[in-house]
């Protein structure tokens, strides 16, 4: 079993008889002399979607579940149930809209590499790649002749989520987001 300071986002681990799904690791060091790095883990308990906060010190060890994680792409919304289908099999995994509103904010029809992460072959949470291309909705207008280098401004994107980009982005471009902090990167191709 692995110590806290393995664990890694998309680890399923078990806290007091609950599963939990890593979403958000924090460390901490304490400022004394020998003070041990303090893990926080924060993700959503599997069986109740209750978002559950859980602290280590770096040397302890913790019980982990094997996950599976399958390839998925966005299907189809039905009322609040999103439903995505396996790109192998074509199962259709559905997800409640409240337990995956983070990463709705990064999918869209077009979004790809969306890991549907499977405890016993029953879906529980997303796993997004690293980075989406989005489209921009909503920003003030660009300015010509503004460098990359430049101030920034707030941009709307077409799924909801804003993001700070550079002055010469304008309304309609296509823009590379960082999924872990959500930062713009750069101007898709």
């Amino acid at each position: 079993m692995p110590r806290a300071s393995e664990i890694k986002k998309g680890f399923a681990i078990t806290v007091e008889s609950k599963t939990v799904i890593v979403k958000d690791i924090d460390v901490t060091t304490p400022g004394g002399r020998g003070g041990q790095k303090i893990y926080r883990f924060r993700g959503n308990d599997v069986a109740t979607g209750v978002k559950t906060e859980v602290r280590h010190k770096a040397d302890e060890i913790v019980d982990t579940i094997d996950v599976t994680k399958r390839q998925v792409v966005f299907s189809y919304v039905d009322g609040d149930e999103y439903i995505f289908m396996d790109n192998e099999d074509y199962t259709q995994f559905i997800f409640n809209g409240e337990s995956i509103s983070d990463e709705l904010l990064f999918i869209n029809e077009d979004t790809q590499g969306i890991l549907a992460v499977l405890i016993d072959g029953n879906a529980v949470t997303l796993e997004l790649p690293s980075t989406v291309e989005l489209v921009i909705e909503e920003t003030d207008p660009s300015i010509k002749g503004a460098s990359a280098s430049a101030r920034t401004k707030p941009a709307k994107l077409s799924t909801g989520l804003t993001v700070q980009v550079p002055e010469y982005i304008a309304t309609g471009d296509k823009v590379v987001v960082n999924t872990t902090d959500r930062k713009y990167m750069n101007r898709a191709s």
